[in-house]
């Protein structure tokens, strides 16, 4: 799927962020949540930064998915989660142009 960068403030906490765009005159929706964890949050080894990602993603609910990493600090690591219907709708709409 081809993507465009929108930059986003850097923001402390959670960000929700509902993005409205019109493709070939068609109007589509995506729903995306951006949090900052920091890794005092990991319930694992902090050694294991790879499992307490999987968890975090694991633990943040059915109708999220995890849509990028962003760069880890220290302290800290960025994730962006998108909604599964969303995703889901643009992969339909996408095998559509494809195949039309």
């Amino acid at each position: 799927m081809l993507q465009l960068a929108v930059p986003i403030p850097n923001i402390k906490g959670k960000q929700d962020i509902e993005i409205e765009m019109t493709i070939n005159g068609r109007k589509q929706k995506m729903h995306f949540v951006v949090e900052v964890f920091t890794w005092d949050r990991c319930q694992t080894d902090l050694e294991d930064r790879v499992q307490c990602i999987r968890d975090l993603i694991t633990r943040y609910g059915n109708e999220w998915m995890i849509y990028d990493i962003g760069i880890p600090t220290e302290d800290y690591v960025p994730l962006t989660f998108v909604n599964v219907e969303d995703w889901k709708k643009q992969r339909r709409l996408l095998l559509e142009a494809v195949h039309n």
